[in-house]
């Protein structure tokens, strides 16, 4: 099954359709979003061509292979707007014989065992990292608005290899389950 993981579009229609260019070109089973989906939040600025509804109208007919986590910006207002799941704070994957745990990142970490795979966003900062007792700790980063002089980017999960990629398609970093 091939992923395409993104997180924090914060209502930008401009980065949204990229997400969703990338997970068409890419070929991908499903779209993983981790949450921060429609409002810019109170810390942030407003991303480019901030359109809340435009991204609810862009991700809908998508609906169907879409699992997302709440981000800390969700509010029960978005889960009545969007039609698939923002409503729930963890999520677990199963593929490949890998457990991929999601969150946004800003709740306490589910227990992890060594080989587990975590993923979240919130930080708008891409990590590649091997944490704890062995887990893997993975973040693609902010699609709208990247911080830290990171890029604009996503991952793309297949066959226990997940690719980093800005939206000019260059990997950034690779990491290999």
């Amino acid at each position: 099954m091939k992923l395409i993981i993104a997180s924090d579009i914060h209502g930008s229609a401009h980065w949204c359709a990229k997400v969703v260019e990338a997970f068409k070109k890419e070929g991908a089973d499903r779209l993983i979003l981790l949450g921060d989906i429609l409002y810019h939040g109170p810390r942030n600025p407003l991303p480019e061509e901030y359109a809340p509804q435009k991204v609810v109208e862009l991700l809908t007919p998508l609906a169907d292979r879409i699992i997302c986590v709440r981000g800390n910006c969700e509010s029960e207002v978005d889960q009545m707007v969007l039609p698939f799941n923002c409503s729930s704070d963890y999520a677990t994957v199963f593929v490949d014989g890998l457990n991929i745990h999601l969150s946004h990142g800003h709740r306490p970490i589910p227990p992890m065992r060594k080989g587990d795979v975590y993923l979240t966003g919130h930080t708008h900062v891409p990590l590649n990292a091997v944490e704890g007792e062995g887990y893997i700790h993975l973040n693609p980063g902010s699609a709208s608005l990247p911080k830290e002089n990171s890029w604009h980017g996503y991952i793309v999960y297949d066959r226990k290899t997940f690719l980093f990629k800005d939206f000019d398609g260059q990997i950034k970093d690779v990491r290999k389950a």
